[in-house]
This record gives C-alpha cells, structure tokens and sequence, in this order.
C-alpha cells in the first residue's frame, strides 16, 4: 500500500454517515475539503443530509475547522449530497450538489462564490427538468474550451409513490448536460448512452475525463462485470455506443483524473478479484481499492497498484487532488464499526514521485 492516511471521519452521534468528497485550492493556498455529512440514526441514500467542509493550511497534512456549507432545509429537501467543485474560467469557485425531493427529482444545483466560499449565490439547477438524475461526487468538469460538463445517470420513476424506494428502476441511461457561459444557463447535450444488453443496473454514475481538447471519455458502473466506456469527439454533443473495457469491477464507480504537468492520467477503481475472495458484509465487495496510470491519453493502462485491500472494508467513490509534489485521494472506507462501507470518509496523501507508473516516464 502506498501513501498515508492523513484523516478519518467517522460517523458519530447524529452523524452516522460522512462519504464523497472533493478537493479544491482557494486563491490564498488553502485546501478545502467538501463532502456529505449525514443527521440523525439513518445513513440510506434518501435521509437527511448537509454539505460540510473543511481546510488544511499546510498543504494535506492536516485538516479541520469544520463548517456547515449549505443544508438541506435552505431548500426544502430530502437531503443534498455527493458534492463536485471547479475553478471556473472567470476565477469564481463553484460548488455542485444533488439536491434530493423524491424519485421524481432528484438533480445537480450549482452555486458560486465570487469571495472563495465565504458566502455563494442562490444557485441554479444544472438540469432543467424534473427527474431522477445522479450525478456522483467530483464528476463535474471544466473542458478546455470553458464548457462546464455535467454526466448524470437517469432513472424513471416506476410508480406513483415518489418517496418509495419501491418506486426506483436501477436500470439508468447516461445523459450529459453542459453549459457555456460559466453557468449562467445549462442544456442537455443531444447525444446519451443506453446499454441494449440484460442488465439491472443500466449505465450508472457517469464520469468523464477529456483526454485530449475536444475528446471526452465516459465511464460508467454496470452490473456486467466491468465498467463501460464511451468516447465523444465534439465536446460531449454526441457519443460512440457503450462498450465494456479493460476496467474489471463490481457495481461501484470509477474516476480517471488528468495528472498535471506529467501528460498522464490516473484511474481509481475497485477491479474484480482473479479468484474467489470473501469481503465484509459492510464492504459491499468493494475492495481492493486500485489505481493505474495512463501515458497515452487512457488508450492504454499501466499495471495495478493497491491503495487499500483490507477485507474487512470497502473503499469506493475515490477522488485525487494534485499539487506538483503530491496527491491527495480521498475515499468512503467503512467497515464493521461504521456498518456499512459509505459511513467513513478517508483522506490519503501519497508523494508524486512515488506513483507507481510515473517512476520510468520521469
């Protein structure tokens, strides 16, 4: 294993769940750390849940001063959850969370701090409809024309009952939403993703990464044995058909991040195991925790090198942070004691020069 643990953030009293993060610098070098703080007894995906943060002012090696971003009363929610952030091409910092009333809408909002996240606008939805959209942690991306990118998975609802998760279809298509003034207004890209193969999950939980000005590659979760790519090569507008890859994997995202400065790309993902193992209950067979590395714009990848592989958790919903000396990751790692494998959220510092795959390149 690689790298050091810098924090956990367990669950607590009224606070059984803490899962899915992301980074982003503010303009005086801080780092602020923003993910989904769960209230009350329960930690299920539709329950009470805020936006909280905190910083580190030396560089990843600590982090507190714990602050309530938003929650989920401003808006009359359910919860709001799985947060993503971008420095726009104007220098404002954004912040984009799901807002959760029900199975029939369930979206991205966005919201914008012109004083680096002292105080943000009212927001804006990021999708212009009603529905059942989901939009992971750390997924929305700022491409190299100043177009803003939003992957979301869509579910219909079933039913009636919007509040029931009796209501739910697993089975989602990948949508993209874009927009080109800084987030001022938001479209729905023509082109989607749709699997016409059996399967009970669809294309779930969509990321996308543009690995080289123009060319976008989507990755989604599926419950075929590994995730399914598909590239567009018109800003996101339209996209190939959805084709399984090299990623092996259980239901359970992915992410791929450019590195900076190195011309190479780092892919974070459980793959599945070459023989039977026996993971945790609370692990959700979501282990070990690995990433690979990209020299050639993610045509191909390097060999696997293991981040976490303690059978008695499950790591998943990973994101990376880059400085020039180092990485910062951080990931849901529960196990027993927290009762399921999205109740603890990890923080994990690894120096660049050590990553496994960089070492020959440079």
């Amino acid at each position: 294993m690689q790298g050091k643990i810098i924090c956990d953030i367990p669950p607590g009293n009224d606070n059984p769940r803490n899962s899915e993060g992301v980074f982003i610098r503010l303009k005086d070098g801080t780092i602020m750390f923003i993910y989904s703080r769960f209230r009350g007894d329960k930690a299920g995906d539709d329950v009470s849940a805020d936006i909280a943060a905190l910083y580190s002012h030396d560089d990843g090696e600590t982090f507190g001063g714990e602050r309530i971003l938003f929650t989920r009363l401003e808006h009359g929610a359910k919860n709001i959850m799985s947060v993503s952030a971008l420095r726009l091409s104007d220098g404002r910092l954004a912040v984009f969370y799901c807002i959760r009333r029900g199975f029939h809408d369930t979206r991205l909002f966005m919201r914008i701090s012109d004083d680096e996240g002292t105080t943000f606008d009212e927001g804006r939805y990021c999708i212009n409809y009603p529905g059942y959209f989901v939009t992971n942690n750390d997924r929305t991306v700022l491409l190299s024309n100043g177009r803003i990118i939003v992957p979301a998975s869509y579910h219909r609802c079933l039913g009636p009952d919007f509040n029931s998760w009796e209501t739910f279809n697993g089975v989602s298509t990948a949508r993209f939403f874009y927009s080109d003034d800084n987030g001022g207004t938001f479209f729905e890209s023509p082109g989607f993703g749709a699997l016409n193969v059996p399967t009970d999950t669809g294309l779930q939980e969509p990321g996308v990464v543009e690995t080289e000005p123009g060319c976008l590659l989507c990755f989604c979760r599926t419950d075929l044995g590994s995730q399914y790519v598909s590239r567009s090569r018109d800003y996101g507008a339209t996209w190939e058909p959805f084709m399984p890859s090299r990623f092996t994997s259980p239901t359970s995202p992915m992410t791929i991040k450019p590195i900076p400065g190195k011309d190479a790309f780092i892919a974070v993902y459980n793959p599945v195991a070459n023989s039977p193992v026996t993971h945790s209950k609370a692990g959700w067979g979501r282990n070990p925790l690995v990433y690979s590395i990209s020299m050639d714009g993610c045509r191909t990848f390097g060999d696997l090198q293991i981040i976490e592989d303690d059978r008695t958790r499950g790591f998943c919903y990973p994101t990376v942070f880059f400085n020039e000396d180092y990485m910062l990751m951080s990931y849901c790692a529960g196990g027993e004691e927290d009762v399921a494998c999205l109740n603890r959220i990890r923080i994990r510092k690894f120096k660049t020069s050590e990553l496994g795959g960089l070492k020959k390149a440079f």
